[in-house]
């Protein structure tokens, strides 16, 4: 298990942290796998805002399909 500490922009660390959004997509450039955690900090204009979440991987769609290239 592996932490990656991850930038995520204010429009969508809010819906992450409340639960209301239940998934990312990134670019797997970092070999995510399921059960790594996931520090995601708020990063607005350049700088991290100070709130952050934390989140564990329970899926990796790896593509292609449903509009997505591989990765």
């Amino acid at each position: 298990m592996t932490t990656h500490n991850l930038k995520i922009r204010p429009e969508y660390f809010s819906p992450v942290a409340s639960g209301e959004k239940m998934f990312e997509l990134r670019k797997d450039d970092r070999a995510f796998e399921v059960g790594d955690i996931l520090v995601l900090s708020e990063f607005d204009d350049g700088e991290y805002t100070g709130r952050a979440c934390l989140r564990r991987v329970s899926y990796i769609f790896t593509g292609p399909g449903y509009g997505l290239e591989s990765g």
